[in-house]
């Protein structure tokens, strides 16, 4: 696998939504609708990626038990550090009744380590995904993109809300974004340097992408009206095609990645098997 590879999609998957957050953070109604409508989109893509493309790649480097136990501990531990934190990484409307002052301060901080951890994490993902196949690391990138651009929006309103000089919001968004690129060229450089099996950062990586869109977006949407839960759940159920789709098109040739692997026995087509399944 290139490094250029990873680099290309670690930055689709990180710059690309910090682009979209800069385009649309001027339109106010572009922007709501964009939040509104790409978030349970964004919920259905990294749905699709853990259940049909990260965890089945876990399940084949390791064994179904060990990979339920690392995904579960990777779903308690985000909901061990958002609750440490104290950042609710999805929704405005979580925000608007705070104070000004100094909170103020304290949250926009809050806000930026809570999505520059947020953003590291979707970089390990990434790449223990390209550890595996080409297939698993670019779905896992379209869906953490997918993801990160609606969160970008809200993250820049939130910011610019709470006082942040637009510039400022800027420069920290981008470097927060970085660290997605430098945990994904980091741990696809420690996987292929030492042969580390990335079959538990899958699993823990699918831990993660279950509670981002089951803990908040998914009961978010049941909260909404009627016709606008539906519309949102309509955009949840599209994202899960689409990330299906970009999963089912993209070439599953390991390239020499699997030199490293070889010694787990898998042929690493879980994905395929999953799609045909469906």
């Amino acid at each position: 696998m290139d490094y250029l590879t990873v680099l290309f999609w670690s930055l689709i998957g990180s710059v690309f939504s910090l682009l979209g957050g800069l385009l649309l953070i001027k339109n106010k109604r572009v922007r709501q609708s964009a939040i509104q409508y790409g978030l349970p989109f964004g919920a259905g893509a990294l749905l699709s990626a853990a259940f049909l493309g990260v965890f089945p790649e876990a399940v084949e480097g390791s064994d179904i038990h060990t990979s339920v136990a690392f995904a579960l501990g990777g779903f308690l531990s985000f909901f061990i550090l958002e609750r440490m934190l104290g950042w609710f990484h999805h929704h405005e409307h979580h925000h608007k009744d705070e104070i000004h002052g100094r909170r103020n301060k304290v949250h926009q901080w809050l806000v930026v380590i809570g999505d520059t951890l947020h953003n590291a994490i979707d970089g390990v993902a990434i790449g223990a995904a390209f550890l595996v196949s080409p297939a698993a690391g670019i779905g896992t990138a379209v869906a953490v993109a997918a993801h990160e651009l609606p969160q970008e929006i809200g993250d820049f309103s939130i910011l610019l809300g709470k006082g942040m000089k637009p510039r400022n919001v800027v420069i920290i968004s981008l470097l927060s974004a970085l660290a997605t690129v430098i945990t994904a060229m980091a741990t696809f450089w420690l996987g292929s340097s030492f042969e580390i099996n990335p079959a538990p950062f899958l699993a823990i990586a699918a831990g993660f992408f279950i509670y981002i869109a089951a803990s908040d977006i998914i009961p978010d949407i049941h909260e909404k009206p009627r016709r606008e839960g539906n519309r949102q759940a309509a955009m949840l159920l599209v994202g899960v095609l689409v990330l299906l789709l970009v999963i089912s098109m993209t070439p599953h040739s390991h390239g020499e990645s699997d030199s490293h692997h070889d010694g787990h026995n898998h042929d690493h087509a879980s994905v395929s098997r999953t799609i045909n399944a469906v």
